[in-house]
């Protein structure tokens, strides 16, 4: 899989926490990667579990951060797609050394014109704007 691919994989994933109690969260894990279209190579699915577990566990600082930096706007407000997509690059850009943040900030915006409303795209790059070093 492509790194872009992978990233689609996880914000698919990590969506999920919006629609289940944390507990529940390993088993739709299983059932996330038992479905044809999720399917995935054993290395992969090591990667998009670890790098899923690894959001999880910021989860609570990259709110706080989005919470911070997005004008006028908290992540209960937030639209669900929008705010998946933002957790994620902003994982990337704070916590993942291997991708810059102008990878970050683009792979969003491409998942926001995929996965989005009209608008989101716009919304999702003028948050991580904030970012942008």
């Amino acid at each position: 899989m492509s790194r872009r691919e992978l990233r689609e994989q996880i914000f698919k994933l990590l969506f999920r926490i919006e629609f289940n109690k944390p507990e529940e969260m390993e088993e739709q894990k299983d059932l996330f990667f038992e479905d044809e279209e999720n399917q995935a190579g054993e290395k992969d699915v090591a990667y998009i579990s670890k790098k899923y577990d690894r959001i999880v566990e910021n989860l609570e600082e990259i709110d706080a951060l989005i919470n911070e930096n997005a004008e006028c706007w908290t992540t209960t407000r937030m639209g669900k797609v929008e705010l998946t997509i933002l957790r994620l690059a902003i994982y990337e850009i704070k916590h993942d050394d291997t991708v810059p943040t102008s990878v970050a900030i683009n792979e969003a915006v491409e998942l926001s014109k995929k996965f989005g409303q009209d608008g989101s795209a716009s919304f999702v790059n003028g948050v991580l704007s904030q970012f942008a070093d």
